[in-house]
């Protein structure tokens, strides 16, 4: 299923790239078994809402090779490990707080043979070292987010964007936002996938 919805929304990707994504949902169900990282009733939707839905932010944004991301509360490697298989040449660090979904992360990255993935235990607010995109699937309210994450972003515009915050949100955010109105960016997620599920989701864009 992965790989079916890759084909029709990202036609570049290569068949190495495909053949990873057609293993992505296997990969899940077994180590799902062992440690649940993904809820019961939505593992069945793995490829829609956590494959597809994490690669909306590689339509806002192509990230250039050299480009480094943070992936903060990664959780079971969303967005971090879509966004990694199809950016090759981009560094990933995913971040989390709890140790057996790093532990997933790990293995999963593994398998796939994503040497462009590192993992890490901890809170984001630990993590040393600057990057230049942070990107999360709505681990927590925006202003606290941006406060834990802000500052760990180093300057440049290597990329089409500058560099900041790719923030997956979904629902009614406009309260949360209302400090960043000026400087937030929304990216409908319906504007690039025509699933019914992505209709209230965006990507929500913040400079650094």
């Amino acid at each position: 299923m992965s790989e079916e919805l890759i084909r029709r929304y990202f036609p570049e990707a290569g068949e190495g790239q495909l053949a990873r994504y057609a293993r992505v949902e296997a990969l899940y169900r077994e180590w799902n078994e062992k440690i649940n990282v993904i809820s019961r009733k939505d593992i069945d939707a793995l490829a829609l809402h956590h494959v597809l839905h994490s690669l909306a932010i590689a339509k806002v944004i192509r990230f250039k090779p050299g480009t480094r991301v943070l992936d903060a509360g990664t959780g079971g490697g969303f967005p971090g490990i879509p966004l990694a298989i199809l950016f090759p040449g981009v560094d990933f660090l995913l971040v989390d707080s709890i140790g057996k979904k790093v532990r997933v992360v790990e293995a999963i990255a593994a398998s796939l043979g994503l040497d462009n993935v590192r993992a890490r235990q901890a809170r984001v607010e630990e993590v040393e070292g600057r990057f230049d995109f942070v990107v999360s699937r709505a681990v927590t309210a925006f202003p606290l987010f941006v406060s834990w994450t802000r500052k760990k972003i180093r300057g440049g515009d290597f990329n089409a964007l500058p560099n900041g915050i790719l923030y997956l949100k979904g629902g009614d955010f406009r309260e949360e936002i209302r400090d960043f109105r000026r400087e937030v960016t929304i990216y409908p997620v319906s504007d690039y996938f025509s699933d019914p599920y992505f209709e209230a989701k965006s990507v929500l864009y913040l400079p650094r």
